[in-house]
């Protein structure tokens, strides 16, 4: 997709393909956060990272998920409402789930801020401070255990399924989301649940017709959470930011093959 370049007034801007605030680019001498997104994408493409958080080399913009988004908020709005009253949700009364409740906490707020705030954890010796947004927290009252949840908005024709949703290739970026998350929280001393969530929220298309209203189907797909590998990528992302050599092309990476065919005409 072909993205064109606009400040926030919608007023046609230069695009320069460059990063101007300097949080953004890595400074080994200075404090520099890293988030969830950006650890995800070196993983998919450390040439392309390299080029991002080293260089200063901006992608072109993605448009915002505006349905995904209007999802989360209101799920947000029905977990607050059991959050403050330490009630379970109707999804957790379906599922069995009778002794777990939305988990209350001041910093709620602060957790969900992925781009300003989030749960944050400084990594052991070095300059870097890892942080992630949340959608939310859980609290198990039996085994006094927070549970890491994540909302997730589709539609499928299929009926959503444990096995099936796990199983997707597709998915597997999304287990590394609540893989970091949990890490966050285990960091920060919290007891967490071996035990993640994701709530789908599956968008029927079998409906006789729009009629102003859009039906959901939700499933809760329970997901045992990993985070033994996180630190060995963490070092090897932090050995790329302080290397001064660009690291090779990803053969897989569209943005890296994009950027070699179009060299082939300069």
């Amino acid at each position: 997709m072909i993205s064109i370049n606009r400040n926030n007034k919608g007023v046609l801007t230069e695009a320069t393909g460059k990063r101007v605030q300097k949080r953004f680019i890595y400074d080994s001498d200075n404090p520099f956060e890293l988030s969830r997104g950006k650890f995800s994408d070196f993983l998919s493409c450390r040439r392309c990272f390299y080029f991002d958080r080293v260089l200063g080399v901006k992608v072109p913009d993605m448009p915002g998920w505006t349905l995904n988004s209007a999802v989360d908020d209101l799920l947000k709005k029905e977990f607050d409402i059991c959050r403050e009253k330490q009630i379970p949700h109707r999804i957790m009364l379906e599922s069995n789930l009778e002794n777990i409740v939305p988990y209350k906490d001041d910093r709620m707020e602060e957790w969900r801020d992925a781009l300003r705030r989030g749960i944050k954890y400084r990594y052991k010796d070095s300059n870097i401070t890892l942080k992630g947004g949340i959608d939310d927290l859980w609290y198990n009252t039996e085994k006094d255990e927070i549970i890491i949840v994540d909302y997730k908005s589709q539609s499928s024709a299929r009926p959503v399924t444990a096995e099936d949703y796990l199983s997707s290739i597709y998915h597997e970026s999304y287990k590394i989301q609540l893989d970091f998350y949990a890490y966050l929280f285990l960091m920060n001393n919290f007891r967490v649940s071996n035990i993640a969530y994701f709530y789908v929220a599956n968008c029927r298309k079998n409906e006789a017709g729009f009629n102003s209203k859009l039906v959901f189907d939700e499933t809760l797909v329970p997901y045992r959470l990993k985070t033994h590998w996180i630190e060995e990528k963490v070092d090897e992302m932090i050995n790329v930011l302080n290397s001064k050599k660009l690291p090779d092309t990803n053969p897989f990476c569209q943005n890296c093959a994009c950027a070699a065919a179009r060299s082939e005409y300069e």
